[in-house]
This record gives C-alpha cells, structure tokens and sequence, in this order.
C-alpha cells in the first residue's frame, strides 16, 4: 500500500494512509525480515524496505501491512 511518511509540527515521525485517510504517529520502530517495521499508535505494523532520513520527508513510500 502507498503511504506517507512525515514529521508533524511535534516533531513526532508520522504515517498518512490515503485509501483509510488515516494519519498516525509512529510509536516504534524496529528490524524486520525485508526493512524497518514502524508501528503506529493504533497498533498497526508496517514494514518499509527502506525509509529516507527525516531531512527527505515528507514522501511517499510503498508499505506492507504486517498482521
């Protein structure tokens, strides 16, 4: 799924899935078997293949939701 990657005004790393028109804070952030899996503040895991330094957000990155 295409999402969001940015900082919020907080400076808090947050993720904006369009198609849910959801936007959460990440909570965590760790190694998973393909990249880093971030996990939002609503329990969800997301893993990235990679994820850009926070000077090249926002952008738009492709994500696998984990269950």
């Amino acid at each position: 799924m295409k999402v969001m990657l940015r900082v919020n005004d907080a400076g808090n790393l947050t993720v904006y899935v369009p198609k849910k028109d959801l936007e959460e804070v990440v909570v965590k952030q760790t190694d998973g078997a393909e990249g880093k899996v971030l996990t939002l503040a609503n329990g969800w895991e997301l893993e990235f293949k990679e994820i850009p330094d926070v000077a090249n957000l926002p952008k738009t990155l492709e994500a696998k939701r984990l269950d």
